[in-house]
């Protein structure tokens, strides 16, 4: 059997990581086992010499079981495949990703940039972790002269995500960049929401891209993971020490789950943003409707650069309601298709009502005082999904 490197991610995400041919018997199972250990043995020292020294390199090298073997490999090239990447790290969540993505670059008296889009989590680890380890850091506008004026002469890393988290609001990735690349910044950006797939921020300048696993690459919200993903050769080094010292490990079950998941990723996004979309559209005709957090929506004010930057879109949409709080979470509690809960990107719908004081951070929301309902469509039928919207509103307004 022949094989040729296709250009098209649809068909790398199919053929990257599978198992090897034995070359005994020149059979295979289509997917690669999940190989799990605690302990790697080797065939002699010298064996166990060269695999040393290449994983003090900055080479993927096995040498102890938290490092993975060829389950854990497999999955760091699906994500290399998905971020345009040299080099992948897995961790055991999307959080554990951000944290190293951060304190891989920073140490005692450094300072961080982050623009105000992004997850709510990085404020705990700022009033945390990063706080006792005497890093500093600031919430800005994600706009280049917000980003500049907040720049100082200790600053290390700007952090970024786009689309923000909550409202997706889309960023100028590579002017922002620019800036980062201008002052000597290394640039590191959340790219849960696009996963590869609808966006790719190495491909737009960033350095270092970190991902949420347990969303669109495991797609069936059975896993927890996360992944750093980097194209900085030199940026290796610092992601190495860090990974290894934080002690950071990933079951080989839940990356084996993981491989599963993402062999359907194209045809999951594709979906759950063409349902997304619809959704939108029907929830822009609702006199109950204010505004709508959906960047492929024409009429989104980060479209032009959604399709200038993206590849594609997603399940997740936000909008606010114009009606009594309590009506407002009357409509979700009436809602039946859509879970109530906190993540997405997998095959369910999803709805969280978001308090103010999580979004009032965010300088995209301008101190709005209407209701904020944010949604994820998963793979239900959309007719189905649209109607349970407009029974729950109506259940809602009627009180």
């Amino acid at each position: 059997m022949s094989s040729s490197r296709s250009s098209q991610l649809d068909t790398l995400l199919q053929h990257t990581g599978l198992a090897e041919f034995d070359p005994q018997t020149g059979a295979a199972p289509v997917a690669i086992p999940s190989m799990r250990t605690s302990t790697v043995r080797f065939k002699s020292l010298a064996h166990l010499d060269r695999a040393h020294q290449a994983l003090m390199a900055g080479k993927r090298s096995p040498v102890y079981g938290r490092g993975g073997m060829d389950t854990h490999a497999a999955l760091e090239q699906v994500f290399c495949e998905l971020e345009n990447g040299e080099r992948t790290y897995l961790v055991p969540s999307g959080m554990a990703a951000i944290v190293l993505g951060i304190s891989a670059f920073v140490q005692h008296g450094d300072h961080v940039v982050v623009t105000d889009s992004a997850y709510a989590p990085v404020r705990a680890y700022d009033s945390g972790l990063a706080k006792r380890m005497g890093v500093e850091i600031s919430y800005v506008a994600p706009d280049v002269e917000s980003v500049k004026a907040a720049i100082k002469p200790n600053t290390k890393v700007l952090y970024m995500e786009s689309p923000g988290s909550l409202l997706m609001e889309m960023l100028d990735t590579p002017a922002l960049v620019q800036v980062a690349r201008d002052h000597g910044l290394v640039s590191v950006m959340d790219n849960t929401w696009g996963s590869g797939y609808a966006y790719r921020p190495l491909d737009l300048g960033v350095q270092v891209s970190v991902v949420a696993g347990t969303k669109y690459v495991a797609g069936h919200s059975d896993l927890l993971l996360g992944a750093v993903v980097t194209n900085d050769a030199a940026l290796i080094p610092a992601l190495n020490e860090v990974h290894y010292a934080m002690g950071y490990s990933v079951s080989a079950d839940d990356v084996w789950l993981a491989l599963r998941g993402v062999r359907t990723l194209p045809i999951r996004m594709r979906e759950c943003a063409a349902n997304a979309l619809q959704l939108s559209e029907f929830l822009a005709t609702l006199p109950q409707v204010k505004r709508i957090f959906h960047p492929a929506l024409s009429s989104d004010p980060g479209h032009a650069l959604w399709k200038r930057d993206a590849l594609g879109s997603n399940g997740m949409l936000a909008f606010t309601l114009d009606v009594p709080a309590e009506t407002a979470r009357r409509f979700v509690d009436k809602l039946n298709l859509f879970g109530i809960g906190f993540s997405w990107g997998g095959f369910e719908s999803l709805v969280q009502y978001v308090d103010h004081s999580t979004v009032a951070p965010h300088s995209y929301w301008n101190n709005d005082t209407l209701s904020l309902i944010r949604m994820h469509t998963g793979l239900e039928n959309i007719e189905d999904l649209i109607a349970d919207v407009k029974q729950a509103l109506s259940a809602a307004l009627a009180g």
